[in-house]
């Protein structure tokens, strides 16, 4: 009989942990209403791009905010507002003048860039797929897709990071000056942690 119960709660302790793995991201913080906010010290969100003489330009967002919100239905969405005066080019002020000045983000007349995601299934950020949404740059709003990479941990977000990546043309939100010089297309890429609520 002692062998029997022992079998039954070995049974479902495997069935709790296998629910626990399957569990939506963030689960602990679904209720509708709910925000998280998003992480800025493990977190990154940069952007690459290449000169027309092939040279590869890493660029990053020192400074910006963000959240989760769990809405009514369950679904998430994720609200992201980078200041632009805090885009820099890895190891290049030349370049990072460039990116900052009229040509490219005009960071004087437009200070922030805005990305508001469509509300996605919360299991988007364990089992990968794409993200939708509006993207704001230098007043353009245009929908752009990111692809989230299927997550290597249980908890994506709060355990591991939330990968996910992204290509806009410069052309289309009237960045479109050292065309010369820098390729159309700008790589976008998010490492996403959020904090955990306690």
């Amino acid at each position: 009989m002692a062998h029997a119960a022992g079998s039954v709660l070995r049974t479902l302790a495997g069935l709790c942990l296998s629910a626990a793995c399957v569990a939506p991201a963030f689960a602990s913080t679904d209720a509708p209403g709910h925000t998280l906010s998003l992480d800025r010290t493990r977190s990154e969100i940069g952007f690459s791009l290449k000169t027309r003489w092939g040279q590869q330009l890493e660029g990053r967002f020192d400074d910006w905010r963000g959240e989760i919100a769990v809405l009514a239905d369950g679904r998430h969405q994720v609200r992201l507002i980078l200041d632009a005066e805090s885009v820099e080019i890895v190891d290049s002020r030349a370049y990072t003048r460039i990116t900052r000045g009229p040509g490219v983000f005009d960071v004087a007349r437009f200070p922030e860039v805005r990305f508001v995601s469509d509300p996605y299934p919360a299991t988007l950020t364990r089992d990968g797929g794409e993200m939708t949404g509006i993207l704001s740059i230098r007043g353009v709003q245009r929908r752009e897709t990111f692809r989230i990479v299927a997550a290597e941990c249980a908890r994506p977000g709060l355990d591991c990071d939330v990968v996910g990546e992204g290509d806009v043309r410069r052309s289309q939100y009237a960045m479109d000056r050292w065309g010369y010089a820098l390729a159309d297309q700008v790589r976008f890429t998010l490492r996403i942690r959020a904090l955990e609520s306690r």
